[in-house]
């Protein structure tokens, strides 16, 4: 059974919760390198340009948040090593989608079949890949579902804007609260300025900010719709999605509530692998150099 967070009635839903916690770039390596074992404290400060007053912070936040337990070292609870989705579906984004990466990314195997291969989305239940445009989703915000409560308090960035990191534009669309919130409203469809406004409940000189911010990284085109790069992001939205659901539940109930139309049942993202078609586990995923 799920060691799930539960969350007080009218505050920030499984999502916000999510975005304020998993939309900082440190956060994420630092479960990306305890996916593949570093444990202690010197590991992470030998495998990342990272300072000891920053490390000691993400990993106090992430451990009070349920992903690390204490001990000799920091071991990753199963909330923790469940992230391994989002950060897979952020690694193939990355790896195809921003070929001018600062730091060379490493290659996958599958190792069950041995070969290369992307993360395909699959709705859960009936093995069926799902794109964002084919339109065999239907649903959108749930009981505790909000714009105003999807939106994270607060988040922090990892480095300066001149300094990149390894996940450079994901940490653009996630790691800032109106990105996030204007990312997930045009997944829903919006594409016009008056409209982002009036979900994302902030001034028009924000979002004509995070719009040009969008629009510069080729994410939203010029009539501010997604374009092919935004619509390859639905993956990384969908594990976010997923994974906060599992982990944290409002009173009122879920955030977001989407049904798989093929198959009529509630959809829950799966990683299936792009050369066999098998199923992705955690274990699965074997980094190459």
């Amino acid at each position: 059974m799920l060691d799930v967070t539960e969350l007080p009635a009218g505050q920030r839903n499984a999502v916000g919760v999510t975005l304020g916690l998993l939309g900082d770039e440190w956060s994420l390596l630092i479960l990306r390198e305890a996916l593949l074992g570093a444990s202690r404290f010197v590991d992470w400060r030998a495998r990342l340009p990272i300072s000891n007053a920053v490390l000691a912070a993400r990993l106090s936040r992430l451990t009070e948040a349920g992903l690390f337990v204490r001990g000799n070292g920091y071991r990753l609870t199963e909330r923790g090593a469940d992230v391994w989705s989002v950060l897979l579906s952020i690694w193939a984004w990355e790896d195809r989608w921003v070929p001018s990466h600062p730091e060379r990314l490493p290659g996958r195997v599958h190792r069950l079949c041995g070969k290369p291969f992307d993360p395909v989305l699959v709705c859960s239940a009936c093995d069926t890949g799902v794109l964002a445009i084919d339109h065999s989703l239907e649903g959108g915000f749930g009981p505790s579902g909000s714009w105003e409560r999807s939106v994270p308090e607060a988040t922090t960035r990892r480095r300066s804007v001149g300094d990149a990191g390894l996940f450079p534009e994901t940490t653009a669309l996630i790691g800032n609260r109106w990105s996030a919130a204007l990312v997930g409203a045009a997944f829903q469809g919006v594409h016009r300025f008056n409209d982002f406004q009036r979900c994302l409940n902030t001034s028009p000189t924000m979002v004509a900010d995070r719009i040009r911010t969008l629009c510069s990284l080729g994410v939203l085109s010029d009539d501010y719709r997604l374009t092919g790069k935004g619509l390859a992001f639905f993956p990384v939205v969908m594990c976010l999605v997923g994974w906060a659901q599992r982990w944290y539940r409002a009173e009122e109930g879920p955030a977001l509530v989407y049904r798989h139309l093929p198959c009529g049942t509630d959809f829950e993202a799966a990683l299936d692998c792009s050369t066999c078609g098998d199923r992705l586990t955690r274990k699965d995923v074997v980094p190459t150099s």
